[in-house]
């Protein structure tokens, strides 16, 4: 069973009673501090510490680490779904209608995500150039193959079969491997 040790959130989450409440939870806070201005804390003595415990994590160095990668996958992801891809202004009706486009849109988004792990790409039209060169590459590749098998086939005309290289010839001539024959015939 999975036990939550860590809370990493934004400035909307931050609130005295959240902040403590995680604390008497044993669960360490990195919860971003709104700007509020001078507090009071009469009567608060555990809440004001939780929320100075949280303040002091949150300016260290781990605390900074876990709010940017916070930042780098949750919300630059969200950002880009949201303004960057237009769905802040749906023009569809029916929240089952908006879900589909959302799902759609954050699958593609996926698929980028994983096209660019892959290949180093993000979308697949960038692609597109990619398959060019790649079928230019395999091209040359195969006519590369086929000059070295006319050069050998030109060398040995002998070892025919209706007028075309014998698989075994070609293997023989390769010098990858050795035909030999058996006399158990295995």
């Amino acid at each position: 069973m999975a036990v939550i040790e860590e809370v990493v959130a934004d400035k909307g989450y931050h609130s005295r009673t959240t902040v403590h409440d995680l604390e008497t939870l044993e669960i360490r806070t990195y919860i971003s501090e709104p700007d509020r201005g001078p507090q009071s804390w009469t009567d608060q003595r555990a809440e004001r510490d939780a929320v100075y415990a949280n303040r002091r994590r949150i300016r260290g160095d781990r605390g900074k680490r876990l709010l940017r990668r916070r930042g780098e996958l949750l919300e630059r992801p969200c950002a880009h779904l949201y303004e960057t891809g237009g769905l802040r202004r749906v023009h569809t009706r029916g929240h089952e209608n908006v879900l589909k486009r959302l799902f759609v849109h954050a699958g593609a988004f996926n698929l980028g995500l994983w096209t660019r792990t892959l290949f180093g790409v993000g979308t697949p039209r960038s692609l597109q150039g990619r398959a060019v060169a790649l079928r230019a590459v395999i091209a040359a590749l195969r006519a590369l193959i086929d000059d070295a098998i006319a050069a050998l086939w030109s060398q040995h005309r002998d070892h025919t079969r209706a007028g075309r290289p014998s698989f075994e010839f070609l293997v023989a001539a390769s010098g990858l491997v050795r035909i030999t024959t058996c006399t158990t015939g295995f």
